[in-house]
């Protein structure tokens, strides 16, 4: 797979994704399996890894309450709405987290890897960083996917 050509690369360049990230968003996106996928950096193996997922039951609370408060993190979220004509849609959104009170060391991390990263999530319809929870309320979802 293209992902090992990335594994060890440096900061500036951003990081490699495991395997198991690519399958995990997969699985939320064909599947349903999941409703919520929370991404981290591992520094150690300068690679993306799955953190946490949510059950396709879990709502959008369980959603950012398991997000960290003061750290960085990617997420994608499963996002489910019935349109001004009653029909039922979903959305995926990605989510760049980068509370104000995280590291700099980690924003920066965070903001180098993202574009690599999110390029290898095929089918994400919109994306939002935020940097305090009011960014990504429920609300601004139901903005950006009507």
């Amino acid at each position: 797979m293209a992902t090992t050509a990335f594994r060890g690369a440096n900061a500036s360049s951003g990081m490699g994704v495991a395997d198991h990230s690519k399958a995990t968003y997969l699985e939320l996106q064909r599947k349903k399996v999941h409703r919520y996928v929370v991404f981290k950096i591992d520094e150690k193996k300068k690679e993306v890894v799955v953190e946490k997922t949510g059950g396709p039951a879990e709502s959008y609370d369980d959603f950012t309450a398991s997000l960290p408060e003061n750290d960085c993190r990617y997420a994608v979220y499963d996002f489910d709405f019935v349109t001004s004509e009653n029909c039922q849609k979903s959305k995926i959104f990605f989510i760049a987290w980068s509370p104000s009170v995280s590291r700099i060391r980690a924003k920066m991390l965070y903001a180098t890897s993202k574009d690599r990263f999110r390029r290898e999530l095929e089918g994400i319809h919109y994306e939002i960083q935020a940097t305090d929870p009011t960014e990504m309320d429920l609300e601004v979802l139901k903005d950006r996917a009507n």
